[in-house]
C-alpha cells in the first residue's frame, strides 16, 4: 500500500526521531521542580499529547496562566529540551533513505505535528531534510490538535491530495486516532508504544521499529 499512496504525512518526535524520553524528562523538571506540581514520572508522561499549552491546562487548569505565560513556558521548556537532545539529535534509523526513495517516486511528503515551529525547525534542520517536505503543520497552525483531525487534513490540503490518498507515519495512539478521524491509513513507529496499545484503531497498515523495513515496502 505504501508504494500507491500519492502522499506521506509524518509525526516528529518519536517519529522521526527518538526524542520522546528527553521530552518527558524536561517536561518532568519544570513541572515538579519549577512549577511544584505533584506528579509521579508516570503522571507526566500521561499528558505528553498535543500542544503545550494543552498540556499546562491539563495539569494545572486553564486559569493558572495566562496565554503570555503559557508561550513563555512553552518556549523555554523546548529550549531546555533541544539543549538536551541536540547531541543526541539523529533520525531513526533508515529514515533518510526512506524520504529520498519516496522523493524517487514522487510521493509528496509533509510533517504534521503538535510541536511548535521552534522545535520543528530544530529537527528538521538539524537533520539536513526539509526539501523533502512541502507541507509542515505544527501547533501555531491548528486550532485543535490531535486527536482532531485538522493536522493532518489541512496537511493534505498544502499538498493538494485528497485525505484518503495520504498515509500518516505516527508513534502514538492520539496520532493514529487523528489519522482515522481524518480519513487516512497509519504506519505505527514502536518507540514510545508497544503494538498491542494500538487495538482500538481500524486504519493501521503496518507496525516498525524503524524505517529500515519500510524501505523494502516502496518497491
Amino acid at each position: 500500500m505504501l508504494q500507491t499512496a500519492k502522499g506521506f504525512l509524518f509525526d516528529l518526535n518519536g517519529t522521526m526521531i527518538d526524542d520522546m524520553q528527553y521530552h518527558k524528562q524536561v517536561w518532568y523538571d519544570i513541572l515538579t521542580k519549577d512549577l511544584g506540581a505533584d506528579l509521579s514520572w508516570e503522571q507526566v508522561a500521561s499528558h505528553m499529547y498535543g500542544k503545550n499549552v494543552e498540556l499546562l491546562i491539563r495539569i494545572f487548569g486553564p486559569d493558572h496562566f495566562t496565554m503570555e505565560e503559557m508561550n513563555r513556558l512553552s518556549v523555554e521548556k523546548e529550549k531546555k529540551y533541544q539543549e538536551l537532545y541536540k547531541p543526541q539529535l539523529k533520525g531513526l534509523p533508515g529514515l533518510e533513505t526512506f524520504l529520498e526513495k519516496a522523493k524517487q517516486k514522487t510521493i509528496k511528503m509533509g510533517i504534521g505535528s503538535a510541536a511548535i515551529l521552534f522545535n520543528i525547525d530544530f529537527a528538521i534542520d538539524g537533520l539536513q531534510i526539509r526539501h523533502y517536505f512541502d507541507s509542515i503543520v505544527g501547533a501555531e497552525n491548528v486550532k485543535d490538535s490531535k486527536p482532531d483531525p485538522e493536522t493532518y487534513l489541512k496537511g493534505a490540503m498544502e499538498l493538494g491530495l485528497n485525505p484518503s490518498d495520504c498515509i500518516v507515519f505516527e508513534d502514538a495512539p492520539k496520532g493514529v486516532e487523528a489519522a482515522q478521524n481524518a480519513g487516512m491509513k497509519a504506519v505505527v513507529l514502536t518507540t514510545m508504544h508497544t503494538a498491542e496499545e494500538f487495538g482500538e484503531y481500524s486504519n493501521i497498515i503496518a507496525f516498525a521499529n524503524d524505517y529500515t523495513t519500510l524501505i523494502p515496502l516502496l518497491d
